[in-house]
């Protein structure tokens, strides 16, 4: 885990490469993956490595409001199905800590987020092609009111 500025060249180079790899070529969405958001002071990186490579990549924004937002999942084809998603996601959230966290989440994978406490928040959405569903988990501040759904 890492925030920008700790990281070296040729690890921020392979991490942009496995985001890069699982969204635009293999999803095919060709999009504005560098959107400025890596840079904020708030923003971690979190990853994991097979043989000194990155295999699985997250990364854990500070929104304005105080949530906190997990976006960028991706895994490598060589490791998926081996339990990294579900390693960066425990890691993100151990983060995140007592706060609400927010995630886009690809409409396949939301019954994986809602292992982890996440509900979605309204409709399906096609964003670059893929469709996806906006998910919350709650904080556990005992300031913030109790869903009643």
């Amino acid at each position: 885990m890492a925030a920008f500025h700790q990281l070296d060249p040729a690890t921020l180079y392979a991490l942009l490469r496995l985001r890069v790899d699982v969204f635009v070529v293999e999803q095919r969405c060709p999009y504005p993956e560098l959107d400025g958001r890596d840079l904020e002071p708030g923003t971690r990186h979190i990853w994991l490595e097979r043989d000194g490579e990155p295999v699985a990549y997250l990364r854990l924004l500070q929104e304005p409001s105080g949530e906190a937002r997990i976006g960028r999942v991706c895994v490598a084809g060589t490791v998926r199905g081996s339990g990294a998603a579900r390693t960066l996601m425990s890691t993100a959230l151990q983060l995140a800590g007592d706060r609400p966290s927010t995630l886009d989440a690809q409409s396949y994978l939301v019954d994986f987020y809602r292992g982890f406490g996440f509900e979605p928040t309204g409709p399906e959405y096609v964003e670059d092609g893929i469709p996806h569903v906006p998910m919350r988990r709650p904080g556990s501040d005992p300031a913030e009111p109790a869903s009643s759904g």
